[in-house]
């Protein structure tokens, strides 16, 4: 890139990251990291979450606190993103792939005292998928007809039409079991089956967990006594907690341009690993310009992934040219569909109607990698004539009420953290505004074969979609940038689904 506009943005770039150097070297200058006390941890977290009960909201730091530690579900999603029994044993599926029969776990008990049994789980699912459910997934419950009870440790789902993909949905913390005399008051007082139950939430500071000695699995009794989890947005604060002791992990450490200065630290261990964090730039289909998809194809061709990944992550990270990840079964690499081509955006644009200038704005929430990535936008699509006002959008309460609920926005970027989510592009008036009824009959198919072949294939055309459509402007895959105390093991290096499960972390001597 060439001319006073790209050397612009590389100052731009440069500058942000000498500023961070500066900070760097200022803050990386503290004690070794701290022992913590042999039985309790302290995990960093960027983001607090505004509830705690993954059955009625989204945002995925409440499934980083609470799924495998307070709420746990039928079945799960270990490290490497294989469904594992947990609730349920075992179970069988009909020939016909529309009766599924799970035969569930003896003797686990909630939180305060009730038996988990096949009515409390019938109760979860038909709270999950009733009319009045706030479930961030209610659609994947959508596709059960009817549930029975044959007995207290059998659970019958008879299903309206086969659903490839049942088990792993009901892994997500959004199909944790929930009691039903304490549903209503999971938000703020959450009560599951899992090795922790709450102890204080500090709001504003840091929430503790507790082990719950009553815990069902004597095989996997947690070795923590306690583990607390701190709230700290600022990059470099979360240095300092680290390098200091003040924290024992971050296993998602937000500022990328200080990690390499932990490598190398016999004190620390690094782990940069694999996640479904794809960074994505939605628009509002709804209304002009973005409901030509000349123009959402121009802005695309407008972004160069990689000066993205470089200016706002550091490096760290994958491009992508739909809504999937590299990691996930049936990848196809769709980004050479609208490649970078500042002069072939111009071209679409003016073809659209706007050769003279377009101007609109992106809702940016306060995380550091929308902040630098909606600042490198900015820049990049200066050069082909767009003017991108960014407004700072406070995350996620104000996101979630203006873009997600209003669709009040025209642009605006997050990463979106569910594991194979492409079929939220689906859903009727969901945020982006996308519909197509080819890419929903796609999906359809998708989630209806059992063969898992013909499924791949499926979600194959459905990523292609995606990119000849444009939607979202596809920028990159954030890595799991994990740092935490050398001492400390069992920590998940990959995040397959948004989790801190603490169930196998422990010190060593």
């Amino acid at each position: 890139m060439s001319g006073p506009i790209g050397r612009g943005i590389r100052h731009v770039i440069s500058r942000s990251l000498a500023v961070l150097a500066i900070c760097a070297s200022a803050t990386l200058l503290g004690l070794p990291a701290a022992q913590a006390a042999k039985d309790n941890v302290v995990i960093g977290m960027g983001i607090e979450p505004a509830g705690l009960d993954p059955t009625v909201a989204a945002p995925a730091a409440i499934g980083q606190i609470t799924w495998q530690n307070v709420f746990e579900g039928l079945t799960r999603i270990n490290e490497d993103g294989k469904v594992e029994p947990q609730l349920a044993t075992d179970w069988t599926i009909s020939d016909d792939g529309r009766t599924y029969t799970f035969h569930l776990t003896s003797g686990v008990s909630f939180h305060n005292g009730v038996a988990f049994d096949s009515s409390t789980a019938k109760f979860t699912l038909d709270r999950a998928r009733g009319e009045n459910s706030t479930n961030p997934q209610k659609q994947f419950f959508s596709v059960i007809d009817s549930i029975e009870t044959p007995d207290p440790s059998t659970l019958v789902l008879k299903l309206s039409k086969p659903a490839g993909n049942l088990l792993y949905w009901l892994g997500w913390p959004a199909s944790v079991m929930v009691e039903p005399s304490s549903a209503n008051t999971d938000k703020t007082a959450p009560v599951g089956t899992g090795p922790f139950k709450l102890g204080e939430w500090r709001q504003g500071d840091r929430l503790t967990l507790v082990r719950n000695d009553a815990y069902w699995n004597a095989d996997d009794k947690p070795a923590l006594s306690s583990a607390t989890f701190r709230f700290i947005s600022d990059p470099q604060a979360q240095a300092a907690a680290v390098k200091n002791g003040d924290v024992d992990a971050f296993p998602e450490f937000g500022a990328p341009e200080l990690f390499q200065a932990f490598e190398g630290d016999p004190d620390l261990k690094t782990a940069v690993g694999n996640t479904e964090l794809k960074v994505v730039a939605g628009m509002n289909l709804r209304k002009p310009p973005f409901n030509d998809a000349r123009v959402r194809q121009a802005l695309m061709m407008g972004i160069d992934r990689r000066m993205v990944i470089d200016g706002a992550w550091s490096g760290y990270g994958q491009p992508i040219g739909s809504h999937y990840t590299p990691n996930d079964p049936g990848y196809v690499d769709t980004t050479g569909v609208h490649p970078y081509d500042p002069a072939r955006a111009k071209a679409l644009l003016a073809e659209a109607g706007y050769g003279s200038g377009l101007s609109f704005s992106i809702k940016t929430p306060q995380m550091t990698y929308a902040t630098r990535s909606a600042e490198i936008l900015q820049a990049l699509l200066a050069e082909v004539g767009v003017t991108l006002n960014i407004v700072p959008t406070e995350f996620p309460a104000t996101w979630i009420d203006q873009v997600f609920q209003k669709h009040d926005f025209d642009m605006t970027i997050v990463a979106h953290a569910e594991p194979m989510d492409i079929s939220i592009y689906a859903r009727d008036n969901y945020y982006f505004g996308y519909a197509n009824p080819d890419f929903k009959s796609t999906i359809a198919q998708a989630e209806a074969t059992t063969d898992e072949t013909e499924r791949l294939s499926l979600y194959g055309k459905a990523q292609t979609m995606l990119a000849e459509d444009v939607p979202a402007l596809y920028l990159f895959v954030m890595p799991k940038l994990g740092v935490w105390n050398a001492k400390l093991s069992g920590l998940w290096t990959n995040e397959p689904i948004p989790s801190n499960d603490l169930t196998d972390v422990r010190w060593q001597d």
